[in-house]
């Protein structure tokens, strides 16, 4: 844990901890309630090594306070990848936990690290409502569940090698390329992409109905590591993602997932400066 006393340190931090989850107090030295947090917050950073910890003296960072819009103290805000993701006011030590586990557990630090990256954005699997996400024609065994976690599993179709998924977000998000890997021969091939339907489509419904973004993907495309650019302009306010699966590479009836997810930012939070435009690749229709 870090004490930041000046702005420059603060965005140096900020910068220096890539896609890993920051959780900054933003205090007072006069607060009552910050003091009575602080101990808690101390040991919180001593559980969750994973997540970098740091303390804003908002009377020493004025610039820093007044740009992220904290107007009481404690408020504690959360970043990955220098993106704003979450945020609680008030010294409710549980509630703060609760939030650091949550963010913690929906990102892959390592995965990230090793994969991909896209300047300027991260992958979204921590905004999944997966509550709320649903998956038609998927195996008992292998639902959609499981490929939405890099820790193993996997999604399987079950009567033929068709599937419809639908992802809803807990927010508005703005969607740069998505991640669907999957072994060589069962992998997905022939993707149409639908964005904010009012209900999740049946297969004949997604089958005639023109998508924002149709994908024919080659075995390249599906391998872990690899990203699929979407057409970045046309996923700028996405609440909700339906994919509709037609085909896999070998033309069977057993299609599989191994990981999904998209790579984008929040609609509030996106630096455009910091926009990072991913080379088109095999797989992507015009």
């Amino acid at each position: 844990m870090k004490v930041i006393t000046d702005d420059p340190l603060f965005q140096a931090e900020l910068n220096n901890s890539g896609v890993k989850l920051v959780v900054v107090d933003y205090f007072a030295t006069w607060c009552g309630p910050c003091q009575r947090i602080a101990p808690a917050f101390e040991q919180l950073s001593a559980k969750y090594p994973r997540a970098v910890f740091l303390k804003v003296d908002v009377d020493q960072c004025q610039e820093t306070a007044q740009r992220e819009g904290v107007t009481s103290m404690p408020t504690f805000i959360f970043y990955r990848n220098k993106i704003k993701i979450d945020q609680m006011r008030g010294a409710d030590a549980a509630v703060l936990e609760e939030k650091i586990k949550k963010w913690v557990a929906g990102g892959d630090d390592e995965e990230e690290e090793e994969g991909v990256a896209v300047k300027g954005h991260m992958d979204l699997c921590s905004f999944i409502n997966k509550a709320e996400s649903e998956c038609l024609n998927e195996a008992d065994d292998h639902c959609l569940e499981h490929a939405l976690t890099s820790k193993g599993g996997f999604l399987e179709s079950d009567c033929d090698e068709q599937l419809i998924i639908n992802l809803s977000f807990n927010q508005p998000l703005k969607l740069h390329s998505l991640k669907m890997y999957g072994p060589e021969d069962c992998a997905p091939k022939g993707v149409k992409i639908f964005i904010n339907q009012p209900h999740t489509l049946d297969f004949d419904q997604a089958d005639s109905m023109a998508p924002v973004q149709a994908l024919n993907l080659e075995a390249e495309d599906v391998k872990e590591g690899s990203l699929i650019p979407l057409k970045y302009v046309k996923f700028q306010n996405v609440q909700s993602v339906t994919l509709f699966i037609r085909d896999n590479q070998c033309g069977g009836e057993r299609t599989q997932i191994n990981y999904l997810s998209f790579i984008g930012s929040p609609l509030n939070a996106t630096n455009m400066s910091d926009f990072k435009r991913v080379a088109g690749k095999k797989g992507e229709s015009h």
